[in-house]
């Protein structure tokens, strides 16, 4: 039997002000936004590289590549998401990434930096098993998807900026020949009140004497309690 090539990809766009984080910038404005959107792809990056896999990190807008490359360090590919909705750009990625190889591809963004990696890699491994993983995000879309060789009929008519990406994706999955896994809920850090989530998670596992693993996640909240 063949070794398997699975593909863990980084959906990431760059933190420029004004271009991220617009509902969290309503509130904190823009420049902070983006202070916030880059510790997060910074701690997201740090957390998956350690995973024993072809890493890439897809990146928006395609001319900011150049920005990713000295951030990422070498220890992602990078490939840049091209044109279109975000199913459009998921699926050119997967199709890509199939037809260079990979027999599992993991997708994930940057907007949970708290995420276990070990859902990652259980996510990886389900996809034995299953055609189609999903992680539920408590916002109504999702903040994993995973597949084996074959790109699910699941992108085309979601309105990706509503509460219900994940129903939409799952009326699009047929019942015969493509099997479900689901992994536990997680979050995303989109709004204010999103990030008040976070500071209480983090704060949650320092009290128990756990490191959240978020660095510059943490730096960020340490300024504001200054």
């Amino acid at each position: 039997m063949s070794a398997r090539t699975p593909v863990l990809g980084l959906f990431a766009k760059w933190p420029r002000a004004g271009q991220v984080k617009t509902r969290l910038a309503d509130v904190v404005g823009p420049e902070r936004a983006a202070q916030v959107a880059r510790a997060f792809l910074l701690d997201t990056l740090d957390r998956l590289a350690a995973v024993p896999v072809r890493r890439v990190v897809a990146c928006t807008p395609d001319e900011a590549e150049g920005d990713f490359a000295p951030v990422v360090s070498g220890r992602f590919a990078l490939r840049p998401q091209g044109d279109g909705d975000l199913g459009a750009r998921m699926a050119r990625f997967i199709t890509a990434e199939i037809a260079a190889g990979g027999d599992a591809v993991v997708l994930v963004g940057a907007d949970s930096p708290t995420l276990p990696v070990e859902y990652v890699e259980r996510a990886l491994a389900e996809i034995d098993r299953a055609d189609v993983v999903l992680g539920p995000a408590t916002d109504g879309g999702y903040y994993l998807l995973g597949c084996g060789r074959r790109v699910p009929p699941i992108f085309d008519g979601i309105d990706w900026g509503g509460h219900h990406v994940l129903g939409d994706t799952l009326a699009r999955l047929p019942a015969k020949g493509w099997r479900l896994a689901v992994l536990e809920p997680w979050y995303d850090v989109d709004t204010a009140e999103d990030w008040q989530v976070l500071r209480g998670h983090v704060a949650a596992l320092r009290r128990a004497g756990l490191d959240p693993g978020v660095a510059f996640t943490e730096a960020l909240l340490r300024e504001e309690d200054r």
